[in-house]
């Protein structure tokens, strides 16, 4: 791992990737829900992708350190931090409060992420413009969600639902630090292990909580599958490589995409209305990433233009 993140073009390109599955990801789970109770949607879905990557893994040598030097007290937290533990907070806390709270909570991961990059990352420090162009990514976000973003539903137990979404972002924060810091290990090992972890918690947990599961007619298994193998397992293995490479401060910038892609997916596959807010929260969102990652951009511009041209006498 070099201490100091690496952003090329390839890192804009997975994070775009990521933020547009995540993205449609709230489309598809609202099929689900349908037929299926939430905490075995999250168990089923990793539990597929605990299968395609552990196979993926082992198809590959099943090697994990890459040196003496081994972390497994981290990489379990990693497996409950970054998949097990949010996704049943999510689960259990979108029961009382608004999709627009979720979406917030998630859109906070970036500023969670900035000073627990600051003082456990070396190379990602919390300067003044980064500061600054997060917020404003933040606020975009917020407008972009709308009067539900805060709006609320009623429930007895809706302010407990709200820290359990926090808590949910939080979680993803802290695990994308601890997986940054951890020593040189295989990507695709680190993908399978800790989903291997999560799903020793997540489906233990779904049978005690809800009992057994209602079997799934052939529609609701494609649509778990699917769940498990793109927007877990897949989307694991790119924000993997994210967070090991460009670091986790970047990678948080997915979470201002999802509730941009959320809304222009619903847009054209639900014909929900854009809200008209749109166009000045995406320029709000776009403007945040570009200040608080105004020295990659520069870097990314300077290479795409080349070398300086030598003058002729």
């Amino acid at each position: 791992m070099s201490a100091t993140p690496q952003i090329t073009p390839s890192s804009w390109m997975m994070v775009m990737v990521l933020g547009m599955i995540w993205g449609g990801t709230f489309l598809v789970i609202e099929l689900a829900l349908e037929t299926m109770t939430p905490f075995w949607i999250a168990a089923a879905r990793i539990g597929f992708a605990t299968l395609l990557t552990l196979g993926i893994w082992r198809a590959t040598g099943g090697k994990l350190w890459r040196t003496q030097e081994q972390a497994w007290l981290s990489l379990i937290i990693v497996g409950a931090l970054s998949s097990a533990i949010p996704f049943m907070l999510l689960s259990w806390g979108q029961q009382y409060v608004t999709s627009g709270f979720a979406g917030v909570s998630m859109a906070a991961v970036a500023l969670l992420v900035l000073p627990l990059s600051h003082f456990f990352v070396p190379g990602d420090r919390m300067t003044p413009r980064r500061i600054v162009g997060f917020v404003i990514g933040f606020v975009g976000v917020v407008i972009l969600i709308g009067s539900q973003a805060f709006t609320s539903t009623g429930a007895a137990l809706e302010t407990p639902g709200r820290i359990a979404c926090l808590g949910a972002a939080t979680c993803y924060a802290i695990s994308s630090v601890v997986m940054r810091r951890l020593p040189p290990i295989d990507p695709i090992g680190l993908a399978a292990v800790p989903l291997i972890f999560g799903s020793a918690l997540v489906i233990p947990t779904a049978y005690l909580s809800e009992g057994l599961p209602p079997m799934p007619d052939p529609q609701t298994l494609m649509i778990l599958a699917f769940l498990g193998l793109v927007p877990t397992a897949g989307a694991n293995f790119l924000r993997v490589w994210v967070i090991r490479t460009a670091g986790p401060v970047f990678m948080s910038l997915t979470n201002y995409q999802v509730p941009i892609w959320s809304v222009v997916l619903g847009a054209l596959i639900l014909s929900e209305p854009l809200p008209s807010s749109l166009v000045f929260a995406l320029a709000l969102i776009l403007a945040g990433v570009g200040l608080s990652q105004y020295s990659a951009l520069s870097r990314l511009f300077r290479k795409a233009k080349g070398p300086p041209r030598q003058l002729r006498r």
